[in-house]
């Protein structure tokens, strides 16, 4: 569900304090846990390390980015690949057979 669009975007005041401190040049990475807070145009050329549930990502904030979250660039599921047994196979095939060309003499 989308918030009003009376109410305005919600940015964490806390982002806005550390943005205002310090230049985009000399402020490093900004650590936060606000995966909530939409990325406004002053968060632009800053890179923040948001918090995944296990690890901080680091995001380098550009101009597309400009009215999306910052959750939605630090995902908190890990996709390691579809299949099971037989997607093994495949893959060992296909392994075995792209490195047998480059190892054979004649």
């Amino acid at each position: 569900m989308s918030r009003s669009s009376k109410k305005g975007p919600f940015v964490d005041p806390n982002l806005l304090k550390k943005i205002q401190k310090h230049p985009a040049a000399e402020a490093g990475v900004i650590k936060t846990w606000s995966r909530a807070s939409e990325i406004s145009p002053e968060m632009v050329g800053y890179s923040f390390a948001v918090h995944n549930g296990k690890d901080f990502i680091e995001i380098k904030v550009t101009e597309d980015m400009v009215g999306y979250r910052l959750g939605e660039f630090s995902p908190t599921r890990k996709f390691l690949r579809h299949g099971g047994k037989i997607q093994k196979d495949i893959e060992k095939k296909t392994a075995d057979g792209a490195a047998a060309p480059a190892g054979s003499k004649k």
